[in-house]
């Protein structure tokens, strides 16, 4: 087919290349003239045995990521492709290579070679059908062939190109995005070889930093392949896309005796051209071009940006309080689900529970691009106060965040605003001048009264916890006894009784949870803070950490050792023992589920599943499994446990350690405060830490509560998710997990439903394996710390956050997903992000490093009290650091340094490992 009769052809036709070519082509954009081999003519090559291979590949490939079940291990299938993909690629590309070409495929290829013109110089350019796809370009991956002359050379080069869909990296390519290898066609795109004086690439969007509002392009003298494949060091230019400025030139002037590959004139006109072919694909484009001799600009190819973040929606957020927006507004985001340690995409349904506990009319508001959900900070940006808030409680909060904030500020888009002046009647005096108070963060409208009234019915018990601490306690503790009571569904229920209660359920404990929970907590930490003002002058606040080791009432901790005691148990049963040392934690869940365990395993984990098996890792997403659902996290961790051989390394004497370490620096803070202030201010100060030792480990208990009820509701869902299975209107149980209440509603009443949950598992999937999720995004798709970082030099460590103080040396162990995860006693633990279910890891590891949070997220909490050395915030840390290495973590200091030599953000991945 001609270049030109593929605009409207279908994409298993002609593959992603192809189609876009022609595209560009029926839409008028210079394009070098030239023909596709369609993958009719692939089919009809491909030898017997392709069909074999390609299902045995199919077949050794996880399935779609279910809700909750990730494959971190995807993330570097590519990098690290294992021997059985590696074998089975090699004999594919040994079949097509030696397999006889079909004669009408051949004759084909030839005749169509020869109307170019006899000895056409021709590139012979593979075209996928899995190729330049929204959610995967495979850029590079097929093979593509330059300057080649004679039929019998290209006829040659049209099969290697076939060839090259079966190399180990384009087979590991399609294994970590989901695609099938037997579904999967190749056609060949044979163009005329333009003579570039100059050439390379450009983006539409700047793929470093996310903005869409600006072109990136990459330009060198000669050929564009040198650019691409990254040969020569090119001209790089970032562009304002809209006025055609050039906001960087790098390098700012071409070495001697070389020309700059472009003038500011052609820099705009390709910044233009790129912006048109945007506007054709209606997404941002990654573009090839070429400049010929006589001044020409040529398009080579245009594909999707597929690495981008999604856009936020404005839309999707209403406007807070009296705040006007424009459209030209560019707006802030933080990502709370980071914040609450997750890197992972949220189910739709754990999207739509946690936006029904949202207040809709207060001071937050909540979007969710890529399937996250950020806060809209942008009214706090624009206001001083607000400011004033952001600058104190980020830095508690995510120390990267904090790090990159105030150069946000200095963006002249986020100034301060005043409130608007109030529309005044014809005739009126003018309003006086606006008073301090008027600039403060507008209030969240008809629900304020609310929370005010919830903060005044807060206060007194807050009052009551801090004269009634052990009353306070047996409160909190008694109202988790009778929530369970309450949530209990009467039997018989229909499916729509089911859903109404699982709808309900949440609405009618949240406010209730916060009264009896909140207070205590509150009062720990605000006595810790009065403690801090007591020791002013007498002890560096860094000395008050110690006095959260090791804390009482929390129930995360009381988790822990109850799992470790368990491990204990089963270590001492011979049995039992033996069968946890020789099966994987998949086959201990099976047998379990079977009942077939030793009797002390079977019995010690139901009781512990009695108690805690509402939890799960990211658990605050109702549509991941419950441990009692999926255990095979709990028996991965209690086979870790098993392995601990030194008794100073068991979770428990580290514990009584942390317990005892606390109490004498309370003795320590109070003797001291006695000597230096008297008596009386001595009393006060051992008054605020008992306090705080006895009321802050309550701070888990809030989301330990919910967490309880999202089980319910997801016992629920799973009687309603099997009823909608077995009516047909979804594929799976699970897929119930995609819908929304109101789309349960109707698949109910027989709505088919497998369309939209296929569309929304796709979309999941893609974000699942996203690995580098942007903390701070602006609207405009800015991942402000990454636009931060691009003008920052290198250091000679990693850097963080000082989360937890203490030095520690050890072996890294890189942890993308607790499940299955398996940690030595005194082993560095490097992970993205950590909620509760990452907590049993903690009791073994030597030290914590994360690249998310702040001194006050959970991870952060959790090394503190367990008295394990932890650097938080540490920019890529998953990926500069290796499992294997020797490593020193500074928690004072917030450094990271190979024992060895140093570490530097700048080197790559692959000089750290060697």
């Amino acid at each position: 087919m001609d270049l030109s009769e593929l605009g409207s052809a279908p994409l298993p036709l002609a593959g992603g290349k192809a189609v876009n070519l022609g595209r560009l082509t029926a839409a008028g954009f210079p394009v070098p003239r030239g023909f596709c081999l369609t993958t009719t003519a692939y089919w009809k090559a491909a030898p017997a045995g392709l069909e074999a291979l390609a299902a045995r590949l199919d077949a050794a490939q996880p399935g779609p990521a279910q809700s909750g079940a990730a494959h971190p291990a995807l993330a570097r299938a590519e990098e690290h492709p294992p021997a059985d993909l590696r074998e089975l690629a090699r004999q594919a590309r040994e079949l097509i290579v030696t397999a006889p070409i079909p004669a009408d495929v051949d004759s084909a290829v030839r005749a169509a070679y020869a109307a170019l013109g006899p000895g056409a110089a021709v590139a012979v350019r593979s075209s996928a059908t899995a190729e330049d796809l929204p959610f995967a370009s495979f850029a590079g991956l097929q093979d593509s062939f330059l300057n080649i002359s004679g039929a019998d050379a290209v006829v040659e080069s049209v099969r290697r190109c076939w060839a090259s869909l079966w190399t180990e990296r384009a087979v590991a390519y399609r294994t970590a995005n989901g695609i099938s290898h037997r579904e999967v066609g190749l056609a060949v795109v044979v163009q005329d070889v333009i003579a570039a004086a100059a050439a390379g690439v450009l983006f539409t969007a700047n793929p470093v930093t996310g903005t869409r509002t600006e072109t990136v392009i990459d330009a060198s003298a000669g050929p564009g392949q040198a650019v691409v494949s990254g040969s020569v060091n090119p001209d790089h230019f970032v562009v304002d896309t809209a006025t055609g400025r050039v906001l960087l030139r790098s390098p700012e002037r071409p070495p001697a005796g070389r020309p700059a590959a472009l003038d500011d004139a052609r820099i705009r006109e390709l910044s233009a051209l790129g912006d048109t072919i945007q506007r054709l694909f209606g997404a941002p484009q990654d573009v090839e071009w070429v400049i010929d001799a006589d001044g020409k600009i040529w398009v080579t190819q245009s594909r999707p940006i597929t690495t981008l973040y999604p856009l936020p929606d404005p839309a999707a957020a209403e406007p807070v309080g009296a705040e006007t927006r424009t459209p030209t507004d560019t707006r802030v985001y933080l990502c709370g689900t980071l914040l609450q340690g997750l890197t992972r995409p949220l189910t739709p349904i754990g999207l739509y529970v946690l936006g029904s506990m949202r207040n809709r009319k207060g001071l937050w508001q909540f979007i969710n691009p890529g399937l996250r959900m950020y806060v809209d900070m942008t009214p706090f940006v624009h206001n001083k106060y607000g400011r004033r808030y952001l600058l104190r409680m980020l830095p508690l909060a995510d120390g990267r965040s904090a790090a990159v904030f105030p150069s946000l500020l200095e963006d002249p888009r986020f100034g301060l605003r005043e409130r608007p002046p109030r529309r005044r009647r014809p005739g009126a005096a003018a309003a006086p001048a606006a008073q301090p108070e008027a600039g403060r963060v507008p209030a969240g409208g008809a629900n304020t009264m609310d929370n005010v009234s919830l903060l005044v019915r807060i206060i007194p018990a807050m009052l009551r916890a801090a004269v009634r601490p052990a009353a306070e306690l047996r409160r909190a503790f008694d109202y988790g006894r009778r929530l369970e009571k309450e949530m209990v569904l009467p039997e018989p229920a229909t499916v729509f009784g089911r859903l109404d209660h699982a709808e309900h359920v949440l609405d009618r404990t949240v406010d209730e949870l916060m009264l009896v929970t909140l207070p205590g907590p509150s009062v720990g930490y605000l006595m810790l803070a009065v403690a801090r003002s007591l020791l002013r002058g007498i002890a560096e606040p860094r000395e008050l950490e110690a006095v959260l080791r090791g804390l009482p009432n929390n129930v995360t901790t009381e988790m822990d050792l109850e799992l470790w005691q368990l491990a204990v148990t089963i270590g001492a049963n011979a049995a039992s023992r033996e069968v946890f040392l020789a099966h994987s934690p998949g086959e201990l869940a099976a047998m379990y589920a079977a009942g077939t365990l030793p009797p002390v395993a079977q019995t010690g984990l139901g009781a512990f599943l009695d108690r805690y098996g509402h939890r799960a890792v990211a658990e605050i997403d109702l549509g991941m499994p419950r441990w009692s659902e999926k255990p095979d996290h709990i028996l991965g961790m209690i086979s870790n446990y098993l392995r601990v051989e030194d008794p100073e390394q068991a979770p428990d004497r580290q514990f009584a350690r942390a317990e005892e370490h606390a109490e004498a620096r309370i003795r320590d803070l109070v003797e001291r405060t006695r000597a230096a202030r008297g008596r009386l201010r001595a009393r006060a100060v051992e008054l605020c830490l008992r306090r705080t030792r006895q009321l802050s480990g309550l701070r888990e208990l809030p989301k330990f509560y919910i967490v309880l009820t999202l089980a319910e509701m997801r016992r629920q869902f799973t009687e309603i998710g099997a009823e909608l299975a077995r009516s047909g209107s979804i594929a799976a149980p699970d897929d119930v997990y995609f819908l929304e209440f109101d789309e349960v509603r109707v698949g109910l009443r027989g709505a088919d439903l497998k369309g939209i949950v296929a569309d929304r598992r796709r979309l999941y999937d893609v974000e699942l394996r996203r690995r580098r999720i942007p903390r701070i995004l602006l609207s405009d798709g800015t991942d402000v710390e990454a636009a931060v970082m691009a003008k920052s030099p290198a250091s000679d460590a990693l850097a963080g956050t000082p989360a937890s103080a203490g030095s520690a040396t050890g072996t890294v162990r890189v942890i993308l997903d607790p499940v299955g995860a398996h940690l030595e006693p005194g082993e560095i633990l490097v992970a993205p992000s950590t909620d509760p279910g990452w907590t049993p890891l903690f009791m073994t590891a030597g030290a914590l490093v994360m690249e998310m949070g702040g001194v006050i997220s959970h991870g952060a909490v959790v090394a503190r009290e367990y008295g394990i050395p932890a650097v938080v915030g540490v920019p890529d840390a998953t990926t500069l650091l290796r499992t294997g290495q020797r490593v020193t973590v500074d928690g004072s200091a917030g450094t990271v340094r190979l024992v060895d030599a140093p570490l530097s953000p700048a080197k790559s991945a692959g000089a750290l490992a060697g």
